[in-house]
This record gives C-alpha cells, sequence and structure tokens, in this order.
C-alpha cells in the first residue's frame, strides 16, 4: 500500500470512529448487529425518545453506515457498511451483553490511554 492509499484509508477509519463516538449511536448500533429494527424498536430498546433516535439515525445514514427501508409508515434500519458491522461486531461482544466479565477485564480507555 502506497502512501496516499494509507493516508486515505487512515482518513476514512477516522471518519468512522468519529461517527461511532457517541453514546446514544453506539446504542443504536449494538442493537442493529443483531439485524433490521424499527425506529420504535430501537427507541424501546434504548430508552431513547424516538426524535433522538431519528436523528442519530440520520447522522448514521448520511455517513453510509445504516440504511433505511419504508414498509407503510414504519421505517425500518440495517447497518449498510461492511466495517462498520465488523467493528460493531467487536464492541457487541465486548460491551453490549451486559457479560460482565468480559467488560470488566478490559480497563477503562481512558486510564489505558494515560498509561501509554
Amino acid at each position: 500500500m502506497n502512501i496516499q492509499e494509507f493516508e486515505y484509508n487512515a482518513e476514512r477509519a477516522a471518519d468512522l470512529l468519529k461517527v461511532l463516538a457517541s453514546r446514544p449511536r453506539l446504542m443504536v448500533l449494538c442493537y442493529l448487529t443483531g439485524g433490521e429494527r424499527s425506529v420504535g424498536e430501537i427507541a424501546a430498546l434504548t430508552g431513547l425518545r424516538m426524535a433522538s433516535v431519528s436523528q442519530h439515525l440520520a447522522v448514521l445514514r448520511s455517513e453510509g453506515v445504516v440504511e433505511r427501508r419504508r414498509a407503510g409508515t414504519t421505517v425500518h434500519y440495517r447497518l449498510r457498511d461492511p466495517v462498520a458491522h465488523e467493528v460493531m461486531a467487536v464492541l457487541e461482544r465486548a460491551y453490549c451483553h451486559g457479560d460482565t466479565r468480559t467488560s470488566a477485564a478490559l480497563p477503562p480507555v481512558r486510564a489505558a490511554a494515560s498509561q501509554g
């Protein structure tokens, strides 16, 4: 890989991480790793207001992370970006299942960063 390709890929990775760097968006995406969900389902599962869920989904859609499908008056979303799907699969295994053995074994990110 030449330097231009490396820089381009680094920029794409940084852009994805910026989009993911939101607690509500991560909550939404954790539920979407299991498959397509409606806005109402996501709101009920996350405890977020539907308007907030819709705003976060709009950001994710504008960045190409998710795509939507209309079924009558219901809008369903699913993960679209395969790289985001892989990243979320890793995060889901580590954090989304409430497995305290896994998440407790991981150092807090800020603490780990200050040690490096």
